[in-house]
């Protein structure tokens, strides 16, 4: 059966209490970067501002942790504090069931309630839970998602510290399978090590195998690439056969490398202010509409911030956005969730079993499927 997306449901505006709520409260910030008192900070969640009597605007490209800025003609806009200009008109209240004008909607995309059991086993997400269930119903979102969508991968080094996991991760860009990649110094330091040397951290990426001085490998890829000039340059130079960021830089794919206080180098192209990092990563994530974090606890927990649990399309549908996280650790899992994003569908597992296994039951290219 095709994939199809659920129905989104709006708020019932013309029933009580929402018919008789009032209209939205602004009050202008009173310096650059700073929100006036009483500002209504955005969820994951859809949210409506009553800008007029009878009409309530969905809030587009929202993201957790931001105020509400109003502009000529009603439109609004969601802003992080720090973007704010002194002025500029900001949304004030903190009751989100329209007493403020704001109706924040939570069950947009809600299944009918199904009856279950007082008590059951297995009530929380663990190792021992199965995920039969998540990788196909994986599979069909991503053949959607490749045509229909704009999938966002948030990629840590683990995953390139493996061979097949490797060459699946770069098949799956190369069969279309993502649309953006985020990542840090050290995805693109440990992959651009194994196509230079063969290595990761200076151990052979099949065997396992440790190189003489191999811990030298990740600074001489890194000094080499610093002394062609970057990235692009490696490539054109022939260095830069196989892996992701060749992946990439080949599909035209946007690649964001947000840099961190650890990072040696950093390869050039690494973007050292995190704030500008950050707003690099939210323009694309605005376009999300499926974002998957692999083995990158604090890349996954940022991405998770900046998506919320819908998106808008340009002809006024609204979609949600899909957002797996996929690691060994219980704990990454559940401080993903604790953060606020509650939409985020954890699958626990070794990093590079996930992606060989994922590219598998996708049949990209390099990765046969199972009998």
């Amino acid at each position: 059966m095709p994939f199809c997306l659920p129905v989104y449901h709006p708020p019932r505006f013309h029933e009580s209490p929402l018919a008789g709520a009032p209209l939205a409260r602004f009050a202008p910030a009173p310096a650059d970067g700073v929100a006036p008192p009483g500002y209504h900070a955005t969820s994951i969640f859809p949210e409506y501002v009553q800008t007029e009597p009878g009409v309530w605007r969905l809030l587009k490209a929202s993201r957790m942790d931001c105020v509400v800025v109003g502009h000529p003609h009603g439109e609004l806009e969601v802003k992080e504090f720090r973007h704010l200009t002194a002025g500029q008109p900001v949304a004030l209240g903190r009751r989100e069931n329209g007493e403020d004008g704001i109706y924040l909607h939570t069950a947009a995309f809600s299944p009918p309630a199904q009856a279950t059991d007082k008590f059951a086993f297995r009530g929380q997400l663990s190792r021992e839970s199965p995920f039969s269930i998540d990788y196909d119903q994986l599979y069909e979102l991503l053949r959607f998602e490749r045509g229909h969508g704009h999938i966002v991968w948030v990629l840590g080094p683990a995953l390139v510290f493996d061979a097949d996991a490797r060459q699946a991760m770069a098949g799956l860009i190369e069969d279309g399978f993502a649309h953006a990649v985020l990542a840090g110094n050290a995805l693109a330091t440990h992959d651009l090590e194994a196509a230079l040397l063969g290595t990761a951290l200076g151990q052979e990426i099949y065997s396992q195998r440790r190189a003489p001085l191999g811990h030298y490998h990740h600074l001489d890829v890194i000094n080499t690439v610093r002394g062609l000039g970057g990235i692009q340059a490696a490539l054109e130079h022939g260095l830069v056969k196989d892996g992701v960021v060749r992946a990439c830089l080949n599909k035209g794919l946007p690649l964001v490398l947000a840099g961190s206080i650890r990072d040696d180098g950093p390869l050039p192209g690494v973007i050292a202010d995190v704030y500008q990092a950050q707003d690099r990563m939210r323009a694309i994530l605005r376009r999300a509409t499926t974002v998957l974090g692999l083995a990158t606890q604090l890349h996954a927990i940022a991405a998770g911030n900046m998506v919320p649990s819908y998106q808008v399309a340009e002809d006024g549908t609204v979609r949600p956005v899909y957002f797996y996280t996929v690691d060994m650790s219980e704990f990454a899992a559940n401080k993903l969730a604790d953060r606020g994003s509650l939409s985020a569908r954890a699958i626990l597992t070794n990093v590079q079993d996930f992606v060989v296994n994922l590219a598998r039951g996708l049949g990209v290219k390099g990765c046969p499927a199972p009998e």
